[in-house]
């Protein structure tokens, strides 16, 4: 029986191939690339075939234009099947492609198909939900990843409001990868096991990407933020502190089925004490600590000043500025044998330094889409924050 279903799939993919050869180029069709698509798409639950997935991406490397016919290609084969080996292959295709740092595939929005209710139509169902699951979940975190990159690539100066709602649609995305897994103990099939290796992947650049983000942003708004905004901020590090113990069980899966080694495993994230309490101040109408300490160190004339046993920092007030305001003032520092002694204008800010860093190790990828892409390098995420010079202090 499974020869025979090994022998049907082969000769569909042959049909396949002989018919996008037969038929003529156009905006949307191209036989040189369909018929690569098709091999790197094959009934062959084997393995993926990473060879033809690397000729596909060959021709997107060739030049942006030929994503449009990719995307159409794609498209129709994954509408058309009921085999769960052809849908995922799919997946890790088009996940494959949003490595390619190209505005079309960033301008993108929800993916070009839909298999939120794929069923596969050649084996038992008692055994195709297993399958049928994997794909849907797979297909779901990729299509609401697509959407996201669309937002984040039409943002440029973010408020603190909209940096929350990117926080919040990040967790969301998390929640949805960490539900991509086998749904029986001993789904030990290759070409899963391949799955699992990008879906890992992906579990750790974006955690890393988050823990990095959601500092800054926790940050910010104890510098500059509201009642609303501390409240929202609050709701995200609940949210942070229940994912982690998912985190830990997602993790402890992937390592019994040997998809994660000890050594790929992040550091959960915690959030510090002090800025949840805060934000709490800020919520219920009070003044951040770092705040009340500028207003207690002030003279007469509106200038606060923070001294130390070293030097004297001097700042307008008046002049107080936004943080991307402050990055491009103009500062000067004139240096001593003992003093650094800085202009009546300048103005320090003491947020860009934070006190409390956050260690997220620095992660590589086992992506095999990834690793092939030599014009796109991986860049690991990292968070060590360096400890600020104590004459801002």
């Amino acid at each position: 029986m499974r020869l025979w279903k090994k022998a049907a799939g082969a000769l569909k993919d042959r049909y396949s191939i002989l018919i996008a050869k037969l038929s003529p180029s156009g905006p949307c069709k191209n036989p040189g690339l369909e018929t690569v698509i098709i091999k790197a798409t094959s009934h062959d639950e084997q393995c993926m075939d990473y060879k033809s997935v690397q000729r596909v991406f060959k021709w997107l490397r060739t030049s942006p234009l030929y994503l449009k016919p990719l995307l159409c290609i794609l498209s129709t084969r994954m509408e058309k099947t009921r085999s769960w080996v052809v849908a995922l292959k799919g997946l890790m295709l088009i996940h494959g492609v949003f490595c390619f740092d190209l505005p079309a595939v960033q301008k993108m929005g929800r993916l070009p198909f839909d298999l939120t209710h794929f069923s596969d139509g050649h084996i038992n169902p008692h055994k195709a939900w297993v399958f049928n699951a994997f794909v849907r979940s797979y297909f779901a975190y990729l299509d609401h990843k697509s959407s996201f990159v669309r937002f984040e690539a039409t943002k440029e100066d973010k408020s603190v409001m909209e940096e929350l709602q990117s926080l919040e649609t990040m967790l969301g995305l998390i929640d949805l990868l960490l539900e991509i897994k086998p749904r029986i103990p001993h789904m030990n099939i290759v070409l899963i096991l391949e799955a699992m290796d990008c879906v890992m992947d992906e579990v750790l650049e974006l955690y890393s990407k988050f823990s990095k983000r959601v500092h800054l942003v926790l940050w910010r708004i104890i510098d500059t933020g509201g009642k609303e905004e501390a409240s929202i901020g609050l709701e995200v590090v609940k949210k942070v502190q229940m994912q982690g113990g998912k985190m830990t069980m997602y993790f402890d899966f992937c390592r019994d089925i040997g998809v994660l080694n000890i050594s790929d495993c992040p550091e959960i994230l915690r959030i510090d004490e002090k800025d949840i309490h805060e934000l709490q101040t800020i919520r219920d109408g009070g003044v951040s600590e770092r705040k009340n300490l500028e207003g207690n160190n002030g003279d007469d004339n509106g200038v606060a000043t923070y001294e130390n046993n070293n030097a004297i920092v001097v700042r307008d007030r008046g002049a107080t500025a936004t943080i991307s305001e402050q990055k491009q003032s103009n500062l000067r520092t004139v240096i001593t044998d003992q003093w650094e002694v800085f202009d009546d204008d300048l103005i320090v800010d003491v947020t860009d330094s934070p006190s409390n860093g956050t260690s997220v190790p620095i992660i590589t990828t086992n992506n095999p889409f990834v690793d092939s892409l030599s014009i796109v390098p991986h860049i690991p995420i990292c968070s060590n924050y360096v400890l600020p010079d104590l004459i801002i202090l």
